[in-house]
């Protein structure tokens, strides 16, 4: 008797080893195209031409009282002012005259109101420059009115009481524009 053996080309073994082939090139293919973002069709979003425009709705209650209500409030006709007039005032030309043994410096006030005159309560001192150590050489004291609008230019002076004086480093400065409303 002849023993036979099997090969497997029936149609079983030949069937398996298709699906095989199939299933791996399949596979294959899913993971390629996975990979490659195509795995699936993207879905189609349809943009409006245009979008409706919004509603809004007020709900403002015209009987309903404030938060806040201001206790005081000037009348139009009263200005508010601020009591340090430095910023109405310039000053230039800072000199000291060695014939004179004297410090001047030309100050100009304008008052910004166009309807009060104010009082300016000046005070000018020429200072130490070298070193500035805040020392004071001179101080020139005056009130001046200025009317509304208006611009009022003064030299203050301050006289040294000594007979020589040599050479010196100094500046001038407007120290004080105290301003009271008339």
């Amino acid at each position: 008797m002849k023993q036979r053996m099997r090969t497997g080309t029936g149609i079983r073994g030949g069937t398996r080893t298709g699906i095989r082939a199939a299933v791996a090139a399949g596979l294959a293919l899913v993971t390629v195209v996975t990979v490659s973002g195509c795995a699936f069709g993207r879905p189609r979003v349809r943009v409006p031409v245009s979008f409706p425009s919004p509603t809004y709705s007020s709900s403002y209650d015209a009987s309903a009282s404030p938060a806040y209500e201001p206790t005081y409030s000037p009348s139009p006709t009263q200005e508010t002012y601020d009591p340090d007039g430095r910023s109405d005032v310039r000053g230039s030309s800072c000199d000291f005259s060695d014939s004179l043994r004297q410090f001047t410096y030309t100050v100009s006030i304008t008052n910004p109101s166009l309807s009060d005159s104010f009082s300016y309560d000046m005070a000018v001192n020429w200072m130490k420059a070298k070193p500035a150590d805040g020392k004071a050489y001179g101080l020139h004291e005056r009130s001046i009115t200025v009317g509304p609008g208006d611009t009022e230019t003064y030299t203050a002076k301050y006289t040294v009481n000594q007979s020589s004086i040599g050479q010196f480093w100094f500046t001038c400065e407007i120290t004080r524009a105290h301003k009271t409303r008339m």
